[in-house]
């Protein structure tokens, strides 16, 4: 028997699918559906995780989404399905005018794409609709244009589904994975057709706690007490809560990507996930051991450039004492944590001009919003950072060639002599240029009403207008990086690796891809314990701050108590020496190990592997192991930092270079790597699952 797997994505370009001869002697089809964003955390779940899945079930792995030209023409590689079954299926559909596409995804792992046109299929919207309304009592209003092409897409989903599942006559069984409730309506019809297929959906985040959180309510404290029917009605989207609930009950096997949503998801959901499967990442590892270390060496003197311009004329710190914060993802001022970002800063501020500290810190703001061009004078800043450089070449050019004669001839040339009357002048009017008689611009581009901006109004509430007395400098970039960018010439992945620290304060975030990037890229971050990475990271290090993971407590703490503590945690940072921050460094990097697919692959294969026994009982009588535990595995605290709460920071600004002498004593790099390895699970086989006795409904929870 084949065993084959589809994943559904509904906003993306492309679907993901397993199909191959099982390692293991009872074999499946497993079709597993996944909704997905282009951009964003789940685009990036399905994206990363394709190779690890690719890697278990080869050919047999499939993609489901829906067709965008531009996208499918950069991303897609058309070819004929690999399986006659998936072929006759696809031209069924497409006798019936609905347009099917077949190819495969240029990423790593190139998985096979199915891509349904959801256009050439709308005509068909009314009666599946009804069809659905017959299903759920669910009505989809006609102006909620995402519900009405998630039923199109959900209905083309089960269709394809159902005719797959017609052409094998010995009905190998299907897995479907759905993510987000835009894929749920697939799901739904197929339980509700009785189609023989397994079931799993995964919410990343539920539908109203995204509305709620975005409203400023406390949400975590009143899990208990909201009105879910009330308040999603209110926010007018009744019908796609109903969605997401239906698709959850319906579900063989319900998944989230962390324990804070698990607990979410029990009480807006009203049913706890069977599993928790944390998102990872692809990580490669360089071949020299600091070779990290000197890509952020090399990225960070590119933002120092920028900073030489967009600070001419105010540039009276010295950017070898200068740190580089930064703050990234979608625009939600609340939820993403950038207004107690913004207060922590002000009170930084304020705690290193009254210790007279030295360092300063450059803030960066990357979060996209509505703007109509460059600022003008960031622009400018950089054309004359540009002019000073071309006028510095030509001076140095002048001077090398008469050191040069004059070494020749056997003379030591007269300093004052060397430089001539016109190299004077023109070293003077480049001066000049560098005057400035307004502050430094707070954001690289014109926003568009910016007198509404939340993150400006905080700033002009605050009062960081990068005055020269302020040692912390702020400049907002409301645009996603880009290596063609005339200003910062820097992908988001370069400009992460040159900066000091990510600042993630968010009150909201079901996992949190930011944080994580960070760490595989061996950049100390701060995350809080209402993210699914921070809960994570605290159950698998011991002493996450000496690793560089800074965990700021929002669940348990007022605001203000949090906002302090997280201004401590960004004073504690600006206190410690380089060498100490390349240790940290050194240690954040060997964390990758924890968010590598190899090693968070097997909560998905586990949720499969559930799914069919709960869906085909007699075939499945045997279930795999349930993941390990992860008691007893923990990071340990590192033997090199002091016993002491301050984590290898110094009380005083200005510290002994004994104390330096002391930790270089102390720090042993290789014997502290190994056993941080030592305390990693090997990644999971991915040969003949173990037999074990059959789990009840519920059982395997992490």
């Amino acid at each position: 028997m084949v065993t084959s797997f589809v994943d559904l994505v509904s906003e993306a370009p492309q679907m993901e699918t397993l199909s191959r001869e099982p390692k293991a002697s009872t074999g499946v089809w497993r079709y597993r559906k996944q909704q997905a964003f282009y951009v964003g955390g789940i685009y990036t779940v399905i994206q990363t995780k394709a190779k690890i899945t690719a890697d278990e079930w080869g050919e047999n792995y499939f993609l489901i989404g829906p067709y965008f030209e531009h996208n499918v023409k950069t991303q897609v590689e058309a070819c004929e399905p690999p399986n006659p079954a998936i072929k006759k299926a696809m031209d069924t559909m497409k006798s019936q005018g609905c347009q099917v596409y077949f190819g495969r995804w240029l990423i790593e792992g190139s998985p096979y794409v199915l891509l349904f046109d959801i256009g050439s299929a709308a005509w068909n919207l009314d009666r599946w609709k009804g069809e659905f309304w017959d299903a759920t009592n669910i009505g989809i209003p006609f102006h909620d244009r995402e519900a009405n092409d998630a039923v199109i897409f959900g209905s083309l989903t089960a269709w394809f589904l159902k005719e797959l599942s017609c052409q094998f006559d010995d009905k190998p069984n299907v897995v479907a994975h759905f993510h987000e409730w835009q894929a749920g309506v697939g799901l739904i019809l197929s339980r509700s057709q009785k189609l023989p297929v397994a079931t799993i959906f995964t919410t990343h985040a539920t539908l109203l706690g995204r509305y709620l959180c975005a409203a400023n309510i406390d949400f975590y404290n009143n899990l208990d007490q909201f009105d879910i029917d009330k308040e999603a009605g209110e926010r007018q989207i009744y019908h796609r809560y109903c969605m997401e609930r239906a698709s959850v009950h319906c579900a063989h096997v319900f998944t989230t990507v962390s324990q804070i949503t698990a607990i979410e998801a029990e009480h807006m959901l009203k049913r706890n996930p069977d599993v928790v499967t944390p998102n990872g990442l692809n990580i490669k590892k360089f071949s020299a051991m600091h070779e990290f270390q000197n890509l952020h060496s090399m990225y960070k003197a590119r933002i120092q450039e920028f900073i030489r311009g967009h600070f001419y004329g105010h540039l009276d710190f010295s950017l070898e004492n200068t740190l580089f914060f930064f703050i990234a993802g979608r625009y939600e001022f609340s939820n993403k944590g950038a207004d107690m970002f913004l207060e922590a800063l002000s009170r930084l501020n304020f705690l290193l001009r009254v210790h007279k500290n030295d360092v300063t810190v450059v803030v960066f703001f990357i979060m996209p919003a509505k703007t109509n061009n460059f600022n003008v004078e960031t622009l400018k800043g950089q054309a004359v950072r540009k002019q000073l450089w071309d006028t510095a070449q030509s001076v140095k050019e002048k001077f090398g060639k008469k050191l040069y004669n004059a070494l020749l001839k056997g003379e030591i040339p007269d300093l004052n002599k060397i430089l001539d009357r016109d190299d004077i002048t023109i070293m003077k009017r480049a001066i000049f240029s560098t005057q400035r008689h307004c502050l430094p611009p707070v954001t690289t581009h014109n926003m568009i009403d910016d007198g509404n901006d939340p993150i400006l109004n905080t700033i002009r509430r605050i009062g960081l207008f990068n005055n020269r007395t302020d040692r912390v400098k702020v400049i907002v970039h409301p645009e996603f990086l880009s290596s063609t960018s005339p200003l910062l010439p820097l992908d988001y992945e370069e400009f992460v690796r040159g900066c000091h620290l990510g600042v993630f304060p968010s009150y909201y975030e079901p996992w949190g891809y930011t944080p994580a990037e960070c760490t595989v890229m061996g950049i100390p971050s701060v995350t809080t314990n209402l993210s699914g990475f921070g809960c994570f990271m605290q159950e698998h290090v011991a002493d996450p701050a000496a690793y560089g993971i800074y965990i700021v407590d929002r669940r348990f703490r007022s605001p203000d108590e949090s906002c302090n503590q997280l201004t401590q945690f960004l004073y504690g940072f600006c206190q410690q020496s380089r060498r100490q921050r390349i240790i940290q460094r050194n240690r954040t990097e060997r964390l990758s190990d924890l968010l590598d697919w190899r090693y968070l692959g097997r909560y998905y294969m586990h949720a499969r592997h559930l799914a069919l026994s709960r869906t085909f009982p007699d075939k499945f009588e045997m279930e795999p192991c349930a993941p390990p535990k992860t008691e007893g595995f923990r990071f340990p605290r590192p033997s090199s930092v002091p016993p002491s709460p301050s984590v290898s920071q110094h009380s005083s600004p200005h510290h002994s270079e004994g104390e330096d002498e002391d930790e270089d004593e102390r720090y042993d790099e290789d014997e502290e790597a190994e056993r941080d390895r030592q305390n990693i699970k090997s990644p999971f086989s991915l040969g003949v699952l173990p037999q074990g006795k059959k789990k009840q409904h519920g059982e395997y929870r992490n």
